[in-house]
């Protein structure tokens, strides 16, 4: 087994079980947040199902979006490379801002697009797309998976209301150790 892949298993075993914390060290090197987070993102294509029309071929790519840091959206490069979900490749596209995104499986939105977080959804609407961040307060507004800190720790918001209007079915193993949320009512 590639040692990538030594650890994204203890990584999502670690956020499965409520202990990741930053820092923490796995197969001998120390992750630093950005690595946990991007094994967490390709992790979570293996505990969601999308519609059957979520790929127009049987061998589409698996694509996983990025809106923002380019750090994050290069270690998430490293993570999947090498890596299928079921028959499909997976491949990390980088979008600048809401206007320049194209059709993807997951789209994560670092704390840097939080200023068009609204507009991002928006463009989202009617997607099969699952929305991870790690913006304070996103899955209150909309958001499906977010990182959150607590306790020096990263749990796992979900946004299940959201998921389920894109169509989104989330694997009970992800729902177990994560806070379920519910988007804030607009007044």
């Amino acid at each position: 087994m590639a040692p990538v892949n030594r650890i994204s298993r203890f990584l999502l075993s670690c956020l499965l079980a409520g202990l990741l914390a930053p820092g923490i060290h796995a197969a001998g090197v120390a992750a630093t947040e950005n690595q946990v987070k991007a094994v967490f993102v390709y992790n979570f294509s293996h505990f969601v199902d999308w519609p059957a029309g979520a790929f127009a071929t049987p061998t589409e790519p698996f694509v996983i979006g990025v809106i923002g840091s380019d750090a994050f959206a290069a270690q998430l490069e490293e993570v999947v490379r090498g890596e299928r979900v079921n028959n499909h490749t997976l491949l990390v596209q980088r979008f600048h801002d809401a206007d320049a995104i194209r059709p993807c499986h997951i789209l994560f939105i670092d704390q840097s697009g939080g200023a068009q977080l609204e507009r991002i959804l928006a463009q989202l609407k009617g997607r099969s797309t699952l929305t991870v961040s790690d913006l304070d307060g996103a899955s209150q507004r909309g958001v499906m998976m977010q990182f959150a800190r607590a306790d020096n720790r990263i749990r796992l918001r979900i946004n299940v209301e959201s998921a389920r209007e894109a169509g989104l079915t989330i694997s009970s193993n992800l729902l177990r150790p994560a806070e379920i949320v519910r988007t804030s009512s607009r007044e």
